[in-house]
């Protein structure tokens, strides 16, 4: 190879490389920063290829999309001294790469400068609440107030704040373990209280039905007693009125009534007089 074309290849092959870093692509949904010497010289946002001073100039890509950003929950301490583990989430968008470089140059720094942001501005406005105005209608306006204080912050950095959002609130876990405990204990007392109450109540029911079991059975004693007497008396007429129709044969079944009731034990044995009353009707019956 001759000196001249040597000098040309070497030529051509810084042409290109000069060519190829002079060119970069900012792809959709990314954003650039072009950089001459470290120091920013102009935003690019629209897709394409585009062009730079290749060995000067370099360039910075942030993304342009919605981003999300999931701090870990942190305790709040509300106006009315209740503890809360607080879950939040927050989406944004880089709208001023100039302002993000200088604030906060990288999207890592960016996210923990942001996450301070949004725990301070929690931290701010719940200090002022109360947990029963967190539970009430009230919720929406307090989300509205940290969302405005956020975004207000994080415009210094060159960002844009979609939305602020409180995932979950809860009380810490010792607390959540003492309020079980009282619970659980409180639910105990009211179970002790209802079983002295319902043993109460049986022991009056108990003895309110043995009080009518009682009345009942003399009622009923005292009713058997009377249609006894009364089918007394009324068997008394009945045997009177027989007697006084015909006083022999009443005798005579008297006296088989009592031969009856006399002779049907085969064990009895008597000791009488054969003129004795008792044989009246056996003497006639012989002769």
């Amino acid at each position: 190879m001759s000196k001249i074309q040597y000098v040309l290849t070497v030529l051509a092959a810084v042409v290109v490389i000069t060519a190829a870093g002079s060119i970069y692509t900012v792809n959709q949904g990314e954003q650039a920063l072009v950089l001459q010497f470290g120091r920013p010289v102009r935003v690019v946002k629209e897709p394409g290829l585009k062009l730079k001073i290749p060995m000067i100039q370099n360039v910075v890509f942030y993304d342009a999309r919605l981003l999300n950003l999931d701090p870990p929950a942190q305790e709040v301490v509300l106006n009315d001294k209740k503890r809360l583990d607080v879950d939040s989430f927050t989406r944004y968008r880089i709208i001023d790469p100039l302002k993000f470089y200088v604030t906060v140059r990288t999207e890592y720094q960016a996210q923990s400068k942001l996450a301070e942001i949004v725990n301070s501005s929690i931290r701010k406005i719940l200090g002022r609440s109360t947990l029963q105005e967190l539970l009430s209608e009230k919720r929406t306006q307090i989300m509205n107030d940290i969302s405005a204080a956020v975004k207000v912050d994080a415009e210094q950095i060159g960002v844009s704040v979609a939305d602020v959002r409180i995932r979950r609130a809860d009380l810490p876990l010792e607390v959540l373990q003492a309020i079980n405990a009282r619970m659980k204990t409180e639910r105990e007392r009211e179970a002790k209280e209802f079983r002295a109450q319902g043993s109460q109540e049986a022991q009056k029911i108990r003895a309110s039905a043995d009080k009518e079991k009682t009345i009942i059975l003399a009622d009923a004693e005292k009713q058997a007693q009377i249609i006894r007497g009364q089918g007394d008396e009324q068997a008394i007429m009945i045997w009177n009125k027989a007697a006084g129709q015909d006083m022999e044969f009443y005798s005579f079944y008297r006296s088989l009534e009592a031969y009856n009731n006399a002779l049907s034990d085969g064990n009895a044995s008597m000791v009488l007089s054969p003129e004795s009353e008792f044989f009246k009707f056996f003497r006639q019956s012989m002769r």
